[in-house]
C-alpha cells in the first residue's frame, strides 16, 4: 500500500479513489489542525488509521510545526499514544 504525502494531507488511493486519509491544514504559521481521518470500510480493522496518524506525526514534526487535534479518532489516538504527544500544542 503506497502512502502519498502532500503538505497537509497523507492518503492512499485505490482505483483512482482515496480509500484512506488524514488531513492537517495550517491554522497559522506554526500550527496545524489534525481535523480529519478516514478509512474505507474495506480497510478497517487493519491499523490503517493509526499508520496514517503516525505518518502525519512524522510529517508535522519534520516541518517543525505543532498540532491541535479536532478529529475524534485522532484525539483518541494521541490520548492512548503518549510517545506522539510532543507535537501537541
Amino acid at each position: 500500500m503506497d502512502f502519498i504525502t502532500e503538505r497537509n494531507m497523507i492518503y492512499v488511493c485505490s482505483d483512482e479513489k482515496i480509500v484512506a486519509e488524514v488531513t492537517f491544514p495550517n491554522i497559522d504559521d506554526t500550527t496545524v489542525d489534525i481535523n480529519h481521518t478516514f478509512v474505507d470500510p474495506s480497510l478497517r480493522g487493519q491499523g490503517m488509521a493509526g499508520k496514517l496518524l503516525i505518518l502525519a506525526y512524522e510529517a508535522i514534526k519534520q516541518q517543525g510545526y505543532k498540532a491541535v487535534v479536532t478529529c475524534p479518532y485522532a484525539i483518541k489516538f494521541f490520548k492512548e499514544n503518549k510517545a506522539y504527544q510532543d507535537i501537541l500544542k
